[in-house]
Formats: structure tokens, C-alpha cells, sequence
């Protein structure tokens, strides 16, 4: 019989953050204490952080493959806990599809309870990550879980053979094809022009509607993401209205699927830049706008950072891949939150968000698979609007 409940303890951690790195995971009956399952794994060259949700991964995966109903987390990493209750933000973007994957993973439970614990208590847990460690590092491991023999990581390097560099924002790198029909794909539009777009003005909160072109573009867009995916599982869109008639159209050409207007998907505000030229704001404002090129922590006068444009975006997918796992989703927005979305799917630096064009009414597509892997197939597609012009 699959137990209702289990407890599960997980732990990682590298030697150097970041450095060679592991994680250990174990699972058991409550009641008891007895161990129902073990994981542990190698990660080559991650952070602490990384390897903590890797842990985290593996034990849920191992709950959900004993049956179980509810599961009681038990971690001692603190960041790992606050973020999967919502009470911390998940600023780093390579954690950012982790902490996705875990949160598909608890949803497929009844219940998942997570609590901090001292270092102490979660010895079998950091036993079996430090010999994932040593496997990392190329080294017999020194210690054994309490009770067990020392746990042989499923990814060791052989001892002498470099460690293999990783990308923590990703899953393990593989050129191996991935099955398309197990990922969720996002066919990521911005809206068509208006007055502003063709006057080069900061357009953020201000509810700017499309231009007669814009109008035309978002026709034509409509029946290219109708070519592009026959079955679409839904449309989200800012709240404003150059996205909502944008994607009305895009769903009238769908079929006339619904559109969901999402708040967190609205421009960024730029505060006191809003509806000024670019070279209106390079005079009047020469240091801030020198400031908000070198950082994405920086606002605009009374505006908004592109680092928590980035964190609302993120709820977005991260919302998304956990409702519509395998399925295609539209989602209508702006330059902003669509640069910061390409941007982490690349793992690209801070500069992409300067150096990426996005024409109004253009089309990006990318894949994401349940274990954080992520496939950008179309970036700023616009043949669709030649015709227009």
C-alpha cells in the first residue's frame, strides 16, 4: 500500500560555491523513521543554491513515485523554504526554472508542508550530498549516511577527468533532441504599434491604443499564430489595451479562445519618462538614463526597475508551465517583459536587454520542459507583416 503521507529531508551544497556539487535527498515514514528512499547525485559545477533545489527535486520526484499523498519538507536551507512558501522572492534567474519544476512537483501532491530545520537535524540528507560532492570533485567520498554505505552519486566523474561545467539555469546541457509534445510552448507577442511607437516615446502604464498599421499588424499576426499552433490552450494579455486588441485578434484567428488579462504582464513604468522621445530623455536626464543602461536595478525617475519587471514576468511563466504543462499558451505583452523572458531562457547577461530589437507585433517562440530545460526556437519573427508595408 503507497503511503499517505511521507516526510522527506533534502540537502545540497558545492565545494567553492560554485564549485563541485551534489545533493542528497531521503524520504521516509513518519511514524517510524524508516527510510523509504534514497537520491543522490553529482551536479559537476553548480552553486549551493542549485544543488539545495535539485535536492529538493529529487526527493519530491522520489515521494511521488513512492504514491504518496502529503509530503512534510524538511530543509535546512532557509532560502530554498521561504521561496517555495512565497514569502521570499526568487530574485536569481537560474533558480527561477528550478523553483518552477519543484512547484509542478508539489501540485501533484494533496499536500506539501515545508519547514526550516537546523543543520543537525538533516544529517542523512547532508551525508549523502557531501558523497555526491566527492564524486563531483573526483574523490572517494569521506562519509556515509548514518546506517548506509557511502552513496555513490549517479553522475561521478571519473577521478582525474576535469569536472563538467553546468549552467545552473538550465537543466543538465544535452544536444539530444527533446520530445516537443512534453513541453509547454510559449508563442510570446508583442503588441502592434501606436502613435508612440512610431514617435521612438517611452510608452509604459499609459494606455496608448493601437495605431491604424497597429490594427492591421495585429490582424496579421492573428492568422500567423493560427499557422504557428492550430491548438492553442490559452491567450493571456496585458491589461492595456494595445495588447487586448491585439489579442482579440490573435484569438479570433484561434477560433475565438479566450482572452485572460494578466496585470503582472504590463509594461514597465517609466515614470517620469512616459510618453517623452528617447532623445528628449538623453537631455533632460543624461546621468539617470547613463545609471539605467549599466543596471537593471535602476528605475527611471518614479518608475519601475527592469529587475522587478523580471520578477512579476517570472510569476507569469512560472504560473503558466504549472497549468498548462504540454500545451501551447499565446501570451500578448510588451518590449519589456518579453526582452526579460528571452533573456533568462538564453541565460543571457544584462546587455541582451540593450542590444535586443523587438518590432511591434512580433513573434518569439520557446519551449520549456518540466526538468527547467528551455529550447528558444523564434526570436522577433515578423515575416508576417511584410505585406504591409
Amino acid at each position: 500500500m503507497a503511503p499517505r503521507v511521507v516526510s522527506m529531508e533534502a540537502d545540497g551544497g558545492s565545494r567553492g560555491n560554485p564549485g563541485p556539487a551534489g545533493y542528497g535527498a531521503v524520504v521516509r515514514d513518519p511514524e517510524t523513521g524508516e527510510v523509504l528512499a534514497e537520491r543522490s547525485e553529482s551536479l559537476g559545477t553548480a552553486t549551493n543554491n542549485v544543488a539545495e533545489y535539485q535536492g529538493l527535486i529529487a526527493g519530491l520526484t522520489a515521494a511521488a513515485e513512492l504514491g504518496a499523498a502529503e509530503v512534510d519538507v524538511r530543509m535546512d536551507s532557509k532560502l530554498v523554504v521561504e521561496q517555495m512558501c512565497g514569502r521570499w522572492q526568487i530574485k536569481h534567474p537560474g533558480l527561477r526554472p528550478l523553483a518552477a519544476q519543484a512547484a509542478a512537483l508539489v501540485g501533484r501532491f494533496t499536500a506539501v508542508r515545508f519547514s526550516w530545520i537546523p543543520r543537525e537535524q538533516n544529517r542523512h540528507a547532508d551525508a549523502l550530498a557531501n558523497a555526491a560532492m566527492d564524486a563531483a570533485a573526483g574523490r572517494a567520498p569521506a562519509t556515509a549516511a548514518p546506517g548506509r554505505p557511502a552513496a555513490t552519486a549517479a553522475t561521478e566523474q571519473p577521478a582525474g577527468q576535469p569536472v563538467t561545467s553546468s549552467d545552473p539555469a538550465t537543466a543538465p546541457a544535452s544536444w539530444e533532441p527533446r520530445p516537443t509534445f512534453t513541453a509547454t510552448r510559449l508563442i510570446l507577442v508583442r503588441h502592434g504599434e501606436t502613435p508612440y511607437t512610431e514617435q521612438r516615446r517611452y510608452s509604459g502604464r499609459g494606455d496608448v491604443p493601437l495605431s491604424e498599421r497597429g490594427r492591421a499588424q495585429a490582424r496579421a499576426t492573428g492568422a500567423r499564430v493560427a499557422e504557428l499552433a492550430p491548438s492553442v490552450a490559452a491567450v493571456l494579455s496585458s491589461p492595456l489595451s494595445r495588447c487586448t486588441a491585439t489579442a482579440a485578434s490573435i484569438a479570433e484567428a484561434l477560433g475565438d479562445v479566450p482572452v485572460r488579462t494578466e496585470d503582472d504582464l504590463i509594461e514597465c513604468d517609466f515614470g517620469q519618462w512616459e510618453g517623452r522621445t528617447f532623445a528628449e530623455v538623453r537631455q533632460q536626464w543624461p546621468g539617470e538614463m547613463d545609471a539605467w543602461l549599466a543596471s537593471p536595478r535602476i528605475a527611471p525617475p518614479d518608475g519601475e526597475s527592469f529587475t522587478h519587471v523580471a520578477e512579476r514576468a517570472n510569476r507569469v511563466i512560472t504560473g503558466l508551465l504549472t497549468a498548462y504543462p504540454g500545451e501551447t499558451v499565446v501570451v500578448v505583452s510588451h518590449v519589456s517583459p518579453i526582452k526579460l523572458v528571452l533573456r533568462d531562457a538564453l541565460a543571457a547577461g544584462d546587455g541582451f536587454l540593450h542590444r535586443l530589437f523587438l518590432d511591434a507585433a512580433g513573434i518569439s517562440v520557446l519551449d520549456m520542459w518540466p526538468d527547467g530545460g528551455v529550447a528558444v526556437r523564434t526570436v522577433n519573427d515578423t515575416a508576417h507583416l511584410a505585406s504591409l508595408d
